[in-house]
């Protein structure tokens, strides 16, 4: 099933979270001189227009990275929001928000000489679109399954692996998938930081990546939600889920910092977890 496209939903608060977390992790990575492969496993489109028909269908960017946009000058002296906000404003035409980057723009961003990025997209019209997006020449599209395409491309050609599994999880299946590839992958990689997203929502099916993972035996899981709501309180979903395998040291204060700014902006709801799944 290949149905999903993100354009409907780019922007929205899962995005704002997912990106925030993938933008502190590559920013502590950065941090050694070290070459590191980035590899994204389910990449999108890589640019969104927030004026497009999908877009401009939900507006769901309106109550997610729209109220941080409004809020970006306040925000400018924070040391993770303002800075992630400030890379926001370099793909805008104007001052007005009308684009979001997906995390192939985001990746894209910290690249240097001696890194690589690879992006899977396995829907074609999303490949189709991901192909007309300027990158830089060290990095790789690749149409084609991207957790079997993690797999194959181990071990990595750097010291160091940053993976970014970001599923639709239209079939339920995924999210053992997931686990079980990740699992995998530690086997061959043992020292990858590896960030997972998945939803939240009333079924609770995203407890089988969660159990999947501990009950595999792998260690040092760092967990973050983000919820607008309780789980019975909406059909929908009702927040965002990160897993982080490995994860920088200081990543988690920095997050807590950066949530304690961010949540009230989201919602007299929203609330903000951070803790291990699984400890080291």
């Amino acid at each position: 099933m290949l149905s999903y496209q993100h354009a409907y939903h780019a922007g929205n608060f899962a995005d704002v979270h997912k990106h925030l977390v993938l933008f502190t992790v590559v920013e502590h990575l950065l941090r050694k001189k070290t070459a590191i492969t980035y590899i994204d496993t389910h990449a999108g489109r890589g640019l969104y227009s927030l004026a497009s028909e999908e877009a401009r269908k939900l507006q769901e960017h309106r109550e997610g990275i729209g109220r941080l946009w409004q809020a970006r000058q306040r925000l400018a002296g924070e040391p993770l929001l303002g800075d992630w906000l400030a890379a926001l404003a370099r793909v805008q035409h104007g001052r007005v928000l009308d684009r979001y980057p997906g995390s192939p723009w985001w990746l894209s961003q910290g690249l240097r000489a001696q890194d690589r990025l690879r992006l899977f997209e396995l829907h074609p019209g999303e490949h189709g679109h991901l192909a007309h997006q300027a990158l830089p020449a060290n990095a790789r599209r690749i149409h084609g399954d991207g957790l079997a395409g993690l797999l194959q491309g181990l071990p990595a050609p750097t010291p160091r692996l940053c993976v970014l599994i970001d599923p639709s999880y239209e079939r339920k299946v995924e999210y053992g998938e997931v686990a079980e590839t990740v699992l995998k992958a530690m086997r061959k990689a043992r020292h990858a930081v590896i960030l997972m997203w998945y939803p939240l929502l009333p079924a609770g099916r995203h407890q089988a990546l969660l159990d999947g993972l501990r009950d595999g035996g792998l260690r040092k899981i760092w967990r973050s939600e983000l919820t607008l709501c309780g789980p019975g309180e909406g059909h929908g979903m009702y927040g965002s889920g990160m897993l982080v395998v490995n994860p920088p040291w200081g990543l988690e204060e920095r997050l807590a910092d950066a949530m304690a700014s961010l949540v009230p902006l989201l919602g007299d709801g929203c609330r903000h977890q951070g803790s291990w799944w699984v400890p080291e």
